[in-house]
């Protein structure tokens, strides 16, 4: 049995895993897919049969990202988490998606002793991100409001375009561990959005300051120009925003007779510190 960086989600003890099950010392066991990943998501935790994104969802993101329209971020955060990193490092990423940001972090600090979990409330995330991990880390389907992990385990905690629990965070963290927290700036995918609204809206770059954190650096990607070659890109683009869940019929299909589309991306990279208060 391997040591994992999860806890059990009913007692909080550790959990040790195999090929087929993670299991703690009061014999709570679960299930480990055939992927790799496990489902840490207990009942009373979901609010669906199926919670987060589904399957088209998750597999738009993997397409687009895979072909590096956001490869500057991804760049920018293993610059960072190098820089913020000391030589034994655990990661937790809180609303991993299909893995894309956590696999490049990973890889990039692989001079250094480096362990890593994956959350995900979504199964569909938690599974494509297992069948492409290649760098060790953990995947489990998850809540970031009820994080499988121990207290005061994680050096860094990512979250990116997640939801926040800053209070199960401030938990999950070391003190003085480090949150990155990325968000879209203003201007990010506007000319997607004049497309598809006649009254489009820039982004909400609300106040930094976070309860319980020291706000370290604020990191701003300048925006860039990305061209689009395909209906196929721009629908999967589409495809993984939240637009896509409130966006009616009609304007979705205003998207389906462009071939190309040049759009602006920006991004900025928020890094705290835990207090430990």
């Amino acid at each position: 049995m391997c040591k994992s960086v999860f806890s059990c989600p009913v007692c909080r003890g550790a959990l040790e895993y195999d090929e087929r099950t993670y299991r703690c010392a009061k014999n709570h066991c679960f299930d480990r897919a055939k992927s790799g990943y496990v489902n840490l998501l207990t009942s009373d935790r979901m609010h669906s049969k199926l919670p987060g994104d589904n399957k088209l969802m998750v597999r738009a993101r993997r397409d687009f990202l895979n072909k590096g329209y956001y490869s500057v971020l991804a760049r920018e955060l293993c610059r960072l988490a190098d820089k913020y990193s000391e030589k034994y490092f655990r990661i937790i990423d809180a609303g991993c998606g299909e893995g894309y940001y956590t696999e490049q972090i990973v890889a990039s600090l692989a001079e250094k002793k480096v362990s890593a979990g994956g959350i995900d409330i979504s199964k569909n995330a938690a599974d494509f991100a297992a069948k492409s991990g290649k760098n060790g880390v953990e995947y489990a389907a998850a809540s970031v409001f009820h994080i499988p992990v121990g207290d005061n385990c994680a050096d860094l905690l990512l979250s990116v375009f997640s939801p926040l629990c800053i209070e199960e965070f401030k938990r999950v963290l070391k003190k003085d561990g480090f949150f990155f927290m990325v968000i879209p700036d203003r201007k990010h995918l506007w000319e997607l959005k004049s497309i598809i609204y006649e009254k489009p809206y820039e982004n909400q770059v609300k106040d930094y300051s976070l309860d319980g954190f020291k706000l370290v650096d604020a990191v701003d990607i300048p925006a860039e120009m990305i061209r689009l070659e395909s209906r196929e890109d721009i629908a999967n683009l589409f495809t993984m925003t939240p637009y896509y869940y409130n966006t009616k019929q009609e304007d979705r299909q205003k998207l389906d007779n462009i071939d190309t589309l040049e759009t602006t991306i920006e991004f900025k990279i928020l890094i705290y510190k835990n207090k430990g208060e």
